[in-house]
């Protein structure tokens, strides 16, 4: 029983693990946008519009220069969009 226990929390931490990932800004499709809570399809479009014009995002703060997204909402978000990998510090 403990075995299958075990097995049950392994399994339900690698479903869970993707939903705690941050959706890159320069590789998100759409739909991966518009999983984000606060990103409808208008703003996914938006950053999507603004990242094939001007190339990849730098810093999450540049969403301001995206029409629907001020800094109040660039702060909420910030926990939820990334810009790519994070760098490990040595």
């Amino acid at each position: 029983m403990e075995k299958l226990y075990k097995s049950l929390l392994v399994l339900l931490g690698l479903i869970a693990l993707p939903a705690f990932a941050a959706v890159n800004i320069n590789t998100a499709t759409q739909s991966e946008l518009e999983v984000v809570r606060g990103v409808g399809p208008a703003k996914a479009k938006a950053i999507i519009v603004y990242r094939d014009a001007n190339g990849n995002f730098k810093h999450l703060d540049e969403l301001d220069n995206v029409k629907g997204f001020g800094k109040a909402s660039i702060e909420k978000l910030k926990e939820e969009l990334s810009v790519g990998p994070e760098k490990v510090k040595k």
